[in-house]
């Protein structure tokens, strides 16, 4: 997969993360100018989603899909810093390990599923895509536990 590929996935995944009428909101752009950035049609492979845009969208998505595209892209390895994460996470290691356990359990249920038939459909692709970039969350949020605990020694 292309550099521009990749990106222009994840452009869709953020606006689908915020949902397109909230996206349209948000930025002032219309849903044809929205769906033009993540567009893989010839005519829009090299249209990309403003930086102003994706500020805006990712402060109201669950993940900075583009900005950790950007930062794979380069293999760089993000963190969150505390004192903008809006909210408290108090559950520390114990619970994450829990909650990386389901989303585990959740993503080779996924799996199963898409291999059964010896193919993985784009669809069955997107689900387990989904899943990864919630596992990725959830162990963002155990380093960030992980970073609190150690910091209090």
């Amino acid at each position: 997969m292309s550099a521009a590929s990749y990106l222009k996935k994840h452009t869709e995944a953020l606006v689908k993360d915020v949902g397109l009428e909230v996206a349209c909101t948000l930025t002032g752009k219309s849903k044809a100018t929205l769906g033009r950035y993540y567009s893989d049609s010839g005519e829009h492979e090299d249209r990309f989603m403003p930086v102003d845009v994706v500020a805006a969208l990712e402060s109201a998505a669950q993940f900075p899909h583009v900005t950790s595209a950007l930062a794979d892209l380069r293999g760089i390895t993000l963190s969150y810093d505390l004192d903008r994460n809006n909210t408290q996470h108090s559950g520390g290691v114990n619970s994450d390990v829990v909650a990386l356990s389901q989303r585990f359990a959740i993503l080779m249920g996924e799996y199963h599923v898409a291999i059964g038939d010896g193919v993985i459909s784009v669809n069955e692709a997107k689900r387990l895509l989904r899943e990864t970039l919630v596992i990725q969350q959830v162990l963002l949020e155990m380093k960030l536990s992980l970073e609190q605990e150690t910091s209090g020694i």
